[in-house]
């Protein structure tokens, strides 16, 4: 699978929607990995577009616009709460605070301007929080984070289910006894190993092929005879995702 560039983008880089990959001299969307190569001309609708230009118009044509992508996150990937999304997406827009109160049923514009306050209380905070964590990175910056990171899409993750590389090695070889190529010999039940065996599962996908159902029943029988149980579940936790209709199937980023 690819690598996730949007768990490591900086806060400056998840406002812009790209991040640029200096080694490659590509410019990356951070929302679905469409690069721009440096140097080429881009034909974008009637007009042609140098790659930073033409990312720019990639990520509004196809992604609306990066307040869009993010203000529409989970609540685990952005910390906010229904009603903040819906404040933030009238203040991006510019409606005032009195006909957001009608918008909202607010009984007044006070009640608006104390969201205002908390929501600046709360970038206090974060801003807080980001140097708390630079710090923190600096002084350990020999001893880098050794948890699994799964991608952005997965669904039912937590802190609770935080495992470090030598417990999904561990995890891993208790469940893939032929080794990490072979089959699996039991599907496990508790939640945090579930989502390393399933995390490995996916592994075996390409990442950017489109898969019929069938397709897909036939890659994970490779690897385990129940597999509508595991087609199931690679939906259910956000590894894959598929079409209405259900005759495609992609590996989720």
């Amino acid at each position: 699978m690819k690598k996730d560039w949007f768990l490591e983008a900086s806060p400056e880089n998840l406002s812009n929607g790209y991040v640029y990959h200096k080694e490659k001299e590509t410019y990356v969307c951070l929302f679905c990995h469409e690069s721009f190569q440096d140097g080429v001309i881009y034909p974008v609708g009637d007009v042609l577009l140098e790659a930073k230009r033409a990312i720019r118009q990639h990520i509004i044509d196809a992604h609306g616009s990066v307040f869009d992508y993010l203000i529409r996150l989970d609540k685990k990937d952005s910390g906010l709460s229904e009603i903040q999304r819906e404040l933030l997406t009238y203040f991006y827009e510019g409606v005032s605070d009195q006909e957001i109160a009608k918008k909202m049923d607010a009984k007044s514009t006070s009640t608006i301007r104390n969201h205002r306050f908390k929501l600046r209380e709360k970038e206090r905070q974060a801003k807080v929080f980001l140097a708390i964590m630079s710090l923190l990175k600096k002084k350990r910056e020999d001893e880098p984070d050794d948890f699994v990171i799964f991608h952005k899409g997965a669904k039912m993750v937590d802190e609770r289910y935080a495992t470090t590389n030598k417990e999904k090695e561990k995890i891993l070889s208790t469940y893939f006894k032929e080794g990490l190529d072979g089959r699996l010999s039991i599907f496990p039940s508790k939640e945090k190993r579930k989502l390393i065996v399933l995390q490995h599962m996916i592994s075996r996908f390409e990442s950017d092929k489109m898969y019929s159902e069938q397709e897909v029943n036939e890659k994970i029988k490779e690897m385990y005879d129940d597999f509508a149980t595991i087609r199931r579940y690679f939906i259910e936790y956000g590894f894959m995702d598929r079409n209405k209709d259900g005759s495609r199937y992609w590996v989720k980023k």
